[in-house]
């Protein structure tokens, strides 16, 4: 299967239908939605529904090239909040929505954000309104997700009307468990990024029901556990059909067909990241601690395959060049990277870290930007194509077709620092090293085992911070890292982060700096959508009251 069979239909959102049948319009004979009750119908609707609506089907109207696609562009605003990387494109507010409020310098100077309105949470409210359309930046992920999860209630939809050949019973609740899959998915993001949204199971249509973040994760793990329940033993049909949804081209490394009992494992992990990124550290109580234990021993192993995305020559699902966040991080910042790689990713490597030799070059003298629109985006590092090629050493970006592994989901190394973390959290200080020993070994870090080495539970905890920043990095899990630890919060409230490398706009190399952040941690619900669908009576509120 070398093109994605690719299908639309009407999408959720109140302000945005299409009438287009046929997405794929370089192929006449593809099925229109009309005629997508047949079994090849339904697979092209359930396979097109992922990795084209849900990842890069929108309206030109809406689109910019810059930022790119949800797992670029969508995804990159993640890893800008989370000082994974940087920006000075101004495209859809990049160089801003990361941009901390102020930053003291080592000589005590304190530098304001030089972009009005001078503070996030004020740019969030000045440029949330649907004049703004695709130039809004908390636009995107609630187009991309509405649309994956519209796309999955006409699966869902059409599984009853379609009649399978052979094993008829296993391919039905094959493709219902792909549709709650990623319906669990779409509700995932959601919940863990706006602070409402609304819960729709209407094959066409939207409602004003706005609900609350909360509501929107117990939605994604109600449809995760629907996921868990159709999924029986494997078998010759539920495994042919699997290899028809995910693209061939995806199905290389960890991206094959995962066993039922591969993809339980999935939903566990996903569940306990649900959990874990939605709840400060501070509230946090040992039974959901042990609930988050629970579901990560339960979750993603080494062996396991995952759900995955690759390029392709063509293009069809990402873009070698340009279809990534690490894609388009890569190469020297004056050389057109559109991200830049922020100081803060490179200082928690530890020294000898074999993940840094293996991926980063430093610069001669530092990249400055312009000063005008910001100032901690400047940067001595790049993120080398392909790596330099150090055996068993992990590779974080690889623009050749097919060469970057993108994570859509849950991962091994993200279950097991999970893991890490409640174990770390419990009493259990030394188990929870070995997690994060067995992570860098996984990798090839290369550095000295930390269990066994007497630290105390800050420095474990510190320990844990470096690596899920270093391990998981350009995964677009760093924001909802910053937001649960206190990262994102004011200054005066215990936030910040202290001790900080950046770059001044002179190029001088600034160690011990603080950055005051000062994010919103939970974005309102995008005005494109206000708009056009007005909340009902008795909705929850749709706009996050922290100022």
């Amino acid at each position: 299967m070398k093109k994605i069979h690719i299908l639309v239909a009407t999408l959720v959102l109140g302000f945005a239908t299409s009438c287009k049948e046929q997405l794929d319009v370089k192929n006449p004979n593809q099925p229109t939605v009309s005629s997508a009750n047949t079994e090849q119908g339904v697979i092209n609707l359930a396979q097109g529904g992922v990795y084209i609506n849900g990842s890069r089907e929108i309206q030109q109207s809406l689109y910019d090239g810059v930022p790119g696609y949800f797992w670029s562009g969508a995804m990159g605003v993640h890893e800008l909040m989370g000082d994974i990387i940087g920006e000075e494109a101004a495209n859809q507010f990049g160089n801003q929505i990361g941009a901390p409020d102020y930053v003291i310098l080592d000589d005590g100077s304190k530098v304001l954000n030089p972009n009005a309105p001078n503070t996030q949470i004020a740019l969030i409210r000045q440029v949330n309104v649907n004049s703004n359309q695709g130039a809004n930046p908390l636009f995107h992920e609630w187009w991309y997700m509405y649309s994956l999860n519209s796309q999955m209630n006409k699966v869902l939809e059409l599984a009853d009307q379609v009649s399978f050949t052979g094993d008829a019973a296993a391919k039905k609740a094959t493709i219902q468990a792909w549709a709650y899959w990623w319906k669990g998915f779409a509700y995932s993001h959601l919940g863990s990024i706006y602070y409402a949204g609304i819960i729709n199971s209407a094959s066409n249509g939207t409602n004003g029901n706005y609900v609350s973040k909360e509501k929107l994760i117990e939605e994604a793990n109600t449809n995760l556990d629907k996921a868990a329940a159709l999924l029986a033993t494997t078998s010759t049909d539920y495994t042919a059909l699997m290899g028809r949804l995910i693209p061939s081209f995806n199905q290389v490394g960890k991206g094959g067909v995962p066993t039922p009992d591969m993809w339980k494992r999935n939903i566990s992990t996903l569940k306990a990241r649900n959990l874990l990124v939605n709840t400060t550290t501070k509230a946090m109580t040992a039974a959901q601690w042990n609930q988050v234990l629970t579901l990560a021993n339960n979750g993603i192993t080494a062996t396991d395959n995952v759900f995955t995305g690759r390029s392709n020559q063509s293009g069809d699902f990402l873009a070698p060049q340009t279809g990534t966040v690490a894609a388009k991080a890569t190469g020297d910042p004056s050389g057109g990277a559109t991200y830049k790689i922020s100081e803060r990713l490179i200082q928690d490597f530890k020294t000898g870290d074999q993940r840094l030799a293996n991926n980063f070059t430093q610069r001669a003298s530092p990249w400055i930007g312009e000063s005008s629109r910001g100032h901690t985006f400047n940067t001595r590092w790049a993120l080398v194509d392909g790596g330099k090629k150090t055996a068993g050493v992990y590779t974080y970006s690889d623009r050749a077709p097919g060469g970057t592994e993108l994570y859509l989901a849950g991962s091994y190394e993200e279950n097991e620092l999970m893991k890490a973390e409640a174990l770390i959290n419990t009493g259990k200080i030394e188990d929870g090293l070995k997690s994060i020993d067995a992570v860098r070994k996984a990798q090839g870090a290369g550095i000295a085992a930390v269990a066994g080495t007497n630290l105390t539970l800050d420095q474990a905890k510190e320990e844990l911070r470096r690596e899920r920043r270093v391990a998981l990095a350009f995964r677009s899990l760093s924001f909802y890292d910053a937001r649960r630890w206190g990262v994102i919060e004011d200054v005066s409230k215990g936030g910040g982060r202290k001790g900080a490398v950046i770059i001044d706009k002179a190029g001088k190399l600034n160690t011990n700096s603080t950055l005051n952040y000062n994010f919103l941690d939970y974005w309102d619900v995008p005005d494109n959508e206000l708009k056009y669908n007005a909340p009902a009576a008795n909705s929850a509120p749709t706009t996050n009251p922290k100022q």
